[in-house]
């Protein structure tokens, strides 16, 4: 994807359309939007990451909540079968997204062990943060489906690591969740990881 043309859908994306996908698709020539707008909900997906941690450390949850992740990726294979997407891509996917928000957790509660606790109430994890998440959940199932040709493709995995670093350099992205973003997109591509661009 160009640089005039990855700035116009960054555009798009920030105008609010990461919940309402248009019907373009990724094809085989080359055009990223749809990888952008995937990269675009991870972000947003990660960044709740911080909020939730914040509720359970004032409330003394446990980061990792099997049930409720089971329960999830069981709810998700469902809902991507109804969406046409492979439910093992969409399962795989969102564990995914859930050990890279584990991991956000994890060293936000190592921080603060360590230096001081989160300032201010935190949103409520039931009325606030789950919707969102819910509602994230619902349009990364819809970006699945639209990224589903790159995914057999020989250089998706360099077109994923491009398409993140074009994130970072766009967006400023805070440098100390590159590794979860990554993690996060591990398995958008079939034959799983994500290559270098250089």
């Amino acid at each position: 994807m160009t640089r005039p043309k990855l700035i116009g859908a960054l555009g798009a994306i920030l105008l609010g359309s990461t919940l309402a996908f248009t019907p373009a698709s990724v094809r085989a020539d080359g055009d990223d939007t749809a990888l952008t707008n995937l990269i675009a909900l991870v972000s947003q997906r990660l960044a709740l990451a911080e909020p939730v941690a914040r509720y359970k450390w004032a409330h003394h949850q446990p980061i990792t909540d099997t049930p409720r992740e089971q329960a999830l990726l069981a709810d998700v294979e469902k809902r991507a079968t109804r969406a046409g997407v492979d439910p093992a891509f969409a399962h795989a996917f969102f564990q995914d997204q859930i050990d890279a928000s584990k991991d956000v957790q994890n060293a936000l509660f190592d921080t603060w062990r360590t230096t001081r606790p989160p300032e201010g109430a935190a949103p409520d994890l039931a009325t606030s943060l789950r919707p969102q998440l819910d509602k994230l959940t619902q349009s990364l199932i819809a970006g699945l489906a639209r990224v589903q040709t790159l995914r057999s493709q020989d250089d998706c995995p360099t077109r994923v690591a491009r398409g993140i670093d074009n994130w970072k350099s766009l967006t400023r992205y805070d440098n100390t969740r590159n590794a979860a973003l990554t993690r996060a997109l591990g398995h958008v591509c079939e034959s799983g990881g994500v290559g270098a661009t250089g």
